[in-house]
């Protein structure tokens, strides 16, 4: 057996004085938010590789190859016929939304 003395706790206390509960809720009654831009969030793009055509990346990004004319009106700033795209173009892809 030891004789070593342990601490005795059995006079300890303890109390939590917290002033969160007296703070006032913070009011947002008033807050509005808007968005005003006319430019895509997010625009995708397309690298057009060897053997593209417009309906065949229309619907393998859009779903449906009848959308091709909505990538060449998207484009019409870098290209002139729908059937001559090049490997290497960027094209600019509408969103799945966007109405034919």
């Amino acid at each position: 057996m030891s004789t070593d003395k342990k601490a005795d706790f059995s006079g300890v206390t303890s109390s939590v004085d917290s002033t969160a509960a007296q703070q006032p809720k913070a009011d947002f009654s008033g807050v509005s938010a808007s968005v005003d831009s006319t430019a895509d969030v997010a625009q995708q793009t397309y690298t057009v590789e060897k053997g593209d055509t417009l309906s065949r990346i229309a619907k393998q990004h859009l779903g449906d190859a009848n959308a091709w004319k909505q990538i060449f009106e998207a484009n019409r700033d870098v290209l002139d016929d729908p059937d001559r795209i090049q490997p290497g173009q960027v094209l600019k892809l509408p969103s799945k939304t966007t109405g034919a």
